[in-house]
């Protein structure tokens, strides 16, 4: 007994159907090319927030790291802003001073891509530092031309790269002081140097406040030396982060505005808390000394340079790499003098 026959079937076999070929991949989007490991890395260190929530966020930024932590900020993802600086190089930073007629003047600079401990190099940078005090402005082009023992500074530097067999660059200068105002300095282990200008006040005052910027690392003198964009830009991201608190507009603006106080009040050297005694503010100790803060400059080794890191993990694994190549090489050998044997037993 047969079964019954489809209806329009001719009795010819039916054929099952070939499956159909699989979708071609999706090439990856151009903001995923653009996300590294290095990035979600750098913008982790920069914010503190989640692997997922940077990586997520350079994504949609198309790698762009400053764009990305500023969305991380708005969006409350990211812990503090605390972008540090990118240290590299190696080197020093020497003191100088020269009295003038506009009173007191310092100068400190120098800095190299080496370790500086050695005893020719600090003798070159405390050299150029005295140099430098001598220079009126802050260009380095000048200060390498001008004159030092008959020769150039510049000469001098290339003949202690000869002798050291290590580049020595001089990096930067920086000089404060005028009619009528104080300066002091103040060098932490030859890496960080600060120095502070006021009006009125001691030396030995400048001194103290330059240990605590050099502590604390304000990014301002005062409240009027901050931008007008970055304070704007402060407010935008403050208000976006307040956005969806469900708050009345005038409870809202209020709290961004407190906030941005507060924010200049961290940022702000004479709103800091005075890191030598914690009991007052930098501005309540120059008020007590009769003084006024006119400004700092502070200079660290390595600032603004990006130090090729080693990378432990991919040189094991490279290492790692090598050995399994070099076993399969000599697994291929074993075979074919296996085989070559067995040819041979053949024959015999």
């Amino acid at each position: 007994r047969h079964s019954p026959r489809p209806p329009g079937h001719n009795g010819q076999r039916l054929r099952p159907l070939s499956p159909s070929p699989p979708p071609p991949p999706a090439a990856p989007s151009l903001s995923m090319a653009a996300v590294t490991p290095a990035l979600i890395k750098e913008l982790r260190e920069a914010t503190g927030a989640g692997m997922m929530d940077c990586k997520k966020v350079l994504m949609e930024f198309d790698g762009d790291v400053d764009a990305a932590a500023e969305e991380l900020r708005k969006k409350g993802l990211a812990k503090a802003d605390k972008k540090a600086s990118r240290v590299a190089a190696e080197g020093k930073i020497a003191p100088g001073k020269a009295e003038r007629p506009i009173g007191p003047r310092r100068s400190q600079h120098c800095e190299t891509d080496f370790v500086a401990k050695d005893e020719s190099f600090s003798k070159f940078a405390d050299q150029a530092a005295t140099l430098a005090a001598s220079l009126s402005g802050d260009d380095v082009e000048s200060l390498m031309g001008a004159s030092v023992d008959g020769s150039t500074l510049e000469e001098v530097r290339a003949g202690l790269v000869s002798k050291i067999g290590e580049n020595i660059q001089v990096r930067r200068i920086a000089a404060r002081g005028k009619e009528g105002t104080t300066t002091g300095a103040y060098i932490h282990m030859n890496r960080i140097g600060v120095l502070v200008e006021i009006e009125g006040g001691t030396e030995e005052l400048c001194t103290d406040i330059a240990m605590h910027v050099a502590a604390m690392n304000p990014a301002y003198a005062t409240k009027d030396d901050v931008p007008a964009e970055d304070i704007e830009k402060e407010r935008e991201i403050l208000t976006a982060q307040v956005a969806d608190s469900g708050k009345p507009a005038d409870i809202v603006a209020k709290m961004v505005e407190g906030r941005l106080n507060k924010f200049l009040a961290e940022n702000c050297l004479v709103s800091q808390q005075y890191v030598k005694t914690n009991d007052r503010t930098v501005g309540k100790l120059l008020e007590e000394n009769g003084a006024k803060m006119v400004g700092f400059t502070r200079l660290a080794v390595g600032e603004g340079i990006e130090k090729k890191k080693d990378d432990f993990a991919a040189e094991v694994a490279a290492m790692a790499g090598g050995e399994r190549l070099m076993l399969h090489l000599l697994r291929q050998r074993w075979r074919r003098r296996r085989r070559l044997q067995w040819s041979r037993v053949k024959l015999k």
